[in-house]
């Protein structure tokens, strides 16, 4: 695998300068421009699949199945934001007439419109090569909105980057767009992707990846002179809460489907369970008996590269180590890909050590006893923030499932309560962002359609001139 050289410091000024170059423009584009060039990268993707697939599987080992899977919904994913734009999503008006007289009942015309906030700095992720990578999610909410990118390769598929990269700037020119609207710095440096976040021409940044390069990440973009929008999707556990009447239901069911969901692309998904909260009783030990035999029969694919799997070598022997945990399931993987890993501890050692409440990127889970509503609760509250709670058997309308419900959307920015959370469907009403670890921004999301606002900034027009009343179409 030839890697990706680093972006000079010029490289990355050029690829910026270009993006602000376009962005006046691009920001004023119609609906049918931006939504003709989101169909015409998709188009691309699929006419180039059989060179695109190959790349991607010698690069991440996730498997020709999966990578056709994926290609797939990044095209529906750029003809979803395409239908948006088509459909006004970006140009929303709301237009307040002028009140004769004085406040506070009258007052002057005010119409609140939405403007491209400018060159937006995407960081294409390593666990999705094509969904989160170069053509990915936030490009596709960025290109909606109408801001121009500047993507940040990931030098964990090198060479589909490249290529993916090709491929986009080839259809912006077919398009007749300026270059600048599509973009790209490479390497592995920290010094590139720094450099391309601290620059002036940037205007907001998405970010996919670990929680310790998001962090500094994030602290860079509010450093700055200009402090600018960080969209940082970090680290997440991804609760799941077994309750006792859905493991005596369906037990043997669950944790089979469950340890699908824990080696599913070899663990290596932002919300891939992490901790699984089950009731000391007999029904929770079962469960448990049930979920260790499948994850111990289980043979994960390889890993993206060899730092994930240090990463998660490492993590397991934290666990491992650590008092007050007892290893399920380790078996020995010196070599290839790395085997499951279940580890188990008690609800009070769990909510005293933050050490376990870190994200272990991988195949892996730990399993939490609990005795009461109360433990319950309050080891959802040791988890600050995750993307995901998963509450199985919370049907009845009782007001223990109420005080689950509570606990649940504090720390969440999705709960489900029924399947495993590891499935992120592209609609509008999706939100993929929780609090502080999961992401920097619990606000905004980074699927669905609803991504595009982190692109689009407010923006209040008093007393606007006939001209440009006209030019918004309010005329």
């Amino acid at each position: 695998m030839t890697p990706l050289t680093d972006s000079t410091p010029e490289q990355i000024d050029s690829a910026v300068r270009a993006a602000q170059a376009a962005a006046a423009d691009f920001g004023r584009s119609a609906a049918a421009t931006r939504s003709a060039l989101l169909r015409a990268l998709a188009d691309a993707l699929e006419a180039e699949r059989a060179s695109l697939v190959p790349l991607a599987d010698a690069e991440s080992h996730l498997g020709p199945v999966r990578l056709h899977g994926e290609l797939d919904r990044t095209a529906f994913q750029l003809r979803g934001f395409a239908d948006q734009v088509d459909a006004g999503a970006p140009f929303t008006i709301v237009d307040d007439a002028a009140v004769p007289g004085a406040p506070p009942a009258g007052r002057p015309r005010l119409t609140r419109v939405r403007i491209p906030v400018g060159p937006v700095a995407m960081f294409a992720a390593s666990n999705f090569p094509f969904a989160f990578s170069v053509l990915g999610g936030d490009t596709a909410s960025a290109l909606a909105a109408g801001c121009p990118v500047v993507v940040k390769c990931h030098p964990g598929h090198p060479q589909l980057s490249r290529a993916t990269v090709a491929l986009a700037q080839r259809v912006v020119a077919q398009q007749g767009l300026p270059a600048g609207v599509f973009g790209a710095v490479e390497g592995a440096a920290v010094a590139v992707g720094v450099g391309l976040v601290q620059h002036p021409g940037i205007a907001a940044v998405a970010f996919t990846g670990s929680l310790r390069g998001g962090a500094a990440l994030a602290r860079v973009a509010q450093d700055r002179p200009q402090p600018i929008p960080f969209y940082g999707e970090l680290g997440s556990i991804n609760p799941i809460v077994a309750l006792p009447a859905a493991l005596q239901a369906n037990g043997p069911a669950l944790a089979a489907t469950l340890a699908g969901s824990i080696t599913l692309g070899c663990g290596q998904f932002c919300t891939s369970p992490g901790v699984i909260v089950v009731r000391d009783d007999a029904a929770g030990q079962a469960f448990v008996r049930q979920l260790a035999e499948a994850l111990a029969a289980a043979t994960p694919h390889p890993m993206l590269h060899d730092g994930i799997r240090a990463g998660f070598e490492a993590g397991a022997a934290r666990l491992t180590a650590h008092p007050g945990v007892t290893t399920l399931v380790a078996p020995d993987s010196p070599d290839g890909a790395p085997r499951a890993r279940l580890f188990t501890t008690d609800a009070a050692t769990f909510i005293a050590s933050h050490a376990l409440h870190d994200e272990v990127f991988g195949p892996s889970a730990l399993v939490v006893t609990v005795r009461t509503l109360t433990e319950t609760v309050a080891v959802l509250d040791a988890v600050q923030g995750s993307l995901t709670v998963t509450l199985w058997g919370a049907e009845a309308d009782a007001p223990e499932n109420h005080a689950l419900v509570r606990a649940a959307e504090r720390i969440a920015g999705r709960v489900l309560f029924a399947g495993v959370p590891t499935g992120v469907a592209v609609t509008a009403a999706q939100q993929h962002g929780g609090p502080w670890p999961s992401s920097t921004a619990p606000f905004t999301t980074s699927v669905g359609y609803a991504a595009l606002d982190r692109f689009l900034r407010p923006l209040a027009l008093q007393d606007a001139p006939e001209w440009l009343v006209a030019a918004r179409g309010l005329a």
